[in-house]
């Protein structure tokens, strides 16, 4: 079974890059971020040709999430964050998919920091916490899928001692990701390439992809059920070459269910 995931930018403006993205790879499960797009301009239809049901929580201009699934409709267990009943943005969606809990997140950015903003998003990484913490006490097989907007060591970013103050990389984010490991949550991409620089963003100007002046801030987390069935996990850098394509590249790991069932 392969799972990707990936910030498109705009789901819509983008859409012809992700839907030949989808012809090439063939993922059968694809968390989305950034749909930037209200719930009834979600490309529903242009999914459906290719054999993808979806499920959305969109926002109009910002934010908005989406999980994907080929030949079976995603059964949505929850659409935001538990925590802050008066938090409109769209960064949470949650579905059970062929067995597997599946939770696409799109963590705020938090610049500039220190600032409203960055305590956002240290409040968001809280309320996160608490959430993660539960599903891993249920002990079913789930996967916390998305853009973190987090590179958890300086492996994770070309130039470390650029970034030291960006609310991307400032202490208490990177300490904020390591208490999810500390719960028992694996990064599926550390834990098969742990010593390997990779990347999953990099910025419009200054040809920072051809440079491959990149972050790594787009994960995985798996529960410890899932962990055992992780077979590969790779960035899929060729959408991040094309023409008028995201900022983000898709990234995809391989999983074998011995038995995915909730």
């Amino acid at each position: 079974m392969k799972i990707a995931t990936y910030n498109v930018n705009g789901v819509n403006g983008r859409l012809p890059i992700l839907l030949r993205w989808l012809e090439e790879d063939q993922p059968d499960i694809v968390c989305l971020q950034e749909l930037k797009a209200p719930n009834e301009r979600f490309p529903r239809r242009e999914l459906q040709h290719l054999g993808y049901e979806a499920v959305w929580h969109g926002q109009k201009s910002w934010n908005g999430v989406a999980i994907l699934a080929k030949g079976t409709v995603p059964v949505v267990t929850r659409r935001g964050l538990p925590g802050d009943p008066d938090d409109k943005h769209s960064r949470y969606i949650e579905a059970a998919v062929d067995g597997l809990l599946i939770g696409c997140l799109y963590l705020p950015n938090g610049n500039p920091a220190p600032g409203p903003k960055f305590n956002y998003k240290l409040h968001w990484f809280a309320r996160l916490h608490a959430y993660a913490a539960e599903l891993i006490e249920l002990g079913v097989p789930a996967l916390l899928v998305g853009d973190f907007n987090v590179m958890p060591t300086d492996l994770d970013v070309y130039a470390p001692e650029r970034w030291r103050d960006d609310a991307l990389f400032r202490p208490e984010v990177k300490k904020a990701y390591a208490g999810l490991l500390a719960q028992g949550w694996t990064d599926a991409m550390r834990h098969l390439h742990p010593d390997e620089r990779i990347y999953t963003f990099w910025k419009y100007w200054r040809n920072s992809f051809e440079r491959d002046a990149g972050l790594r801030i787009d994960h995985f987390l798996l529960s410890p059920m899932v962990l055992p069935w992780l077979r590969s996990a790779s960035v899929r850098r060729r959408p991040r070459s094309w023409q008028h394509t995201s900022d983000h590249a898709p990234v995809m790991i391989k999983i074998n269910p011995t038995d995915a069932t909730l």
